[in-house]
């Protein structure tokens, strides 16, 4: 998990000392209807009991970050972070809501503002509290298959039909150890019954040890033909501080390994050529991790493509979704290109056809299917999270895709 500044944490305080002043000169306006002035100020003693509560552990995990048990450490910032937007978020609708109604309310009768304003205030907090709740405790592991057929002229009519599982963003690390629910994931994806699985990077947030005793959930993941990899941006451990060279290389070596372990091979910057009895031909090809800086640019595309150019049906896992219109796209003859990353930013709306989340801001391919003339791009929404635990409508996925002639 990204490490944020002492400065930056000061600022994250004084935003929640902020909102949360506004909020309860607001609060007030709705505990005037209250008669108890014990129970009145019981309400107000617990307002700011939690919020000077929240800031003052806020600021100790920040100072005493350092000499905190890994493991412990991130379970710490995932549930304070977890803490801090469910506080946060509400607070800043009611704040803006009601801020709204207030200065409005001439379009109101006196009576009418002094009722309708309140209650409206404090539906507007409570409502989004209760989505974030619901997000953390209910759509966290509430896994949910997308499956898509996907026709494409240059595949081989003996291969039409394929199926393939892909995953990403497991960020391992983040299950703290529950096994089982990681083996809920296991067993839907087993019921596809897939001919390949593809995983597409993310493996852990940032070491090797995380991967501790998951061997053995990991390898009841059964593909007919094949289980294929590649690396995303935190399993290269680039956003922790090593005390050497060599310690950050051990804890690479290890996630590779890891790899091997259970049954996948790991790409990187390489292709596998996939033949069937008729000497037909597909190609899989896989890239290190390649994004926009500030991501680095471990990916070499023209390195893994040089034994399969002649190849016409090409699958690439490449984890970063920036990297199919920076270098695949109309510089390739790659058919379909798998990644992941993006996590949908764990929040968005989804209906139908439509979606949106704010990671579009920053990502113009962020979840789901893009097209390019005969080119596809599919970006997984992620299995796991990162940061914030929970997800807000953006459930945790698992890709089924028929591959069709």
């Amino acid at each position: 998990m990204k490490s944020y500044s002492f400065f930056t944490i000061i600022l994250l305080c004084i935003a929640i000392l902020i909102v949360d002043i506004f909020a309860f000169y607001w609060l007030q306006t709705i505990t005037q209807f209250i008669i108890s002035d014990i129970l009145r100020n019981i309400i107000y003693i617990l307002f700011w009991t939690f919020t000077l509560g929240l800031i003052t552990a806020i600021l100790i995990i920040k100072l005493r970050l350092d000499n905190i048990n890994p493991t412990k450490k991130q379970l710490l910032i995932s549930s304070f972070y977890g803490l801090a937007i469910s506080s946060f978020i509400p607070k800043l609708i009611f704040v803006i809501i009601i801020s709204i109604l207030h200065f409005t309310n001439y379009l109101l009768s006196e009576t009418a503002s002094l009722i309708f304003v309140p209650l409206v205030g404090l539906f507007s907090g409570f409502l989004p509290f209760f989505v974030i709740l619901y997000g953390i405790f209910k759509s966290l592991y509430h896994f949910k298959i997308h499956t898509h057929k996907l026709h494409f002229n240059k595949l081989p009519k003996s291969f039409s039909g394929l199926k393939i599982v892909q995953i990403s963003d497991i960020h391992i690390g983040s299950f703290n150890n529950q096994f089982s629910i990681l083996n809920n994931a296991i067993e839907k994806i087993n019921s596809l019954n897939p001919d390949y699985i593809f995983f597409t990077g993310d493996l852990v947030n940032n070491y090797a040890w995380e991967l501790i005793g998951w061997e053995r959930i990991f390898n009841k993941l059964k593909a007919k033909k094949g289980k294929y990899s590649v690396l995303g941006n935190h399993d290269y451990g680039d956003y922790s501080e090593w005390d050497s060279k060599e310690k950050k290389k051990e804890n690479f070596e290890k996630i590779k390994q890891f790899y091997t372990d259970i049954g996948f091979k790991l790409l990187m910057n390489e292709a596998t050529v996939i033949e069937d009895k008729k000497n037909n031909k597909i190609a899989i090809i896989g890239v290190e991790n390649w994004g926009k800086p500030p991501f680095k640019q471990y990916g070499n595309l023209q390195k893994a493509l040089q034994k399969v150019q002649e190849i016409p049906f090409k699958i690439l896992l490449s984890h970063d979704p920036s990297h199919w219109a920076e270098k695949v796209i109309d510089k390739t003859s790659i058919s379909l290109t798998l990644s992941g990353h993006t996590h949908g930013m764990q929040a968005g709306f989804q209906f139908k056809n439509f979606q949106w989340s704010p990671i579009k801001l920053k990502y113009k391919h962020w979840a789901g299917l893009y097209k390019h003339n005969n080119q596809i791009l599919y970006v997984n929404r992620g299995l796991g999270w990162l940061g914030f635990p929970g997800r807000l409508g953006m459930r945790p996925e698992i890709t089924l895709f028929e591959i069709l002639n």
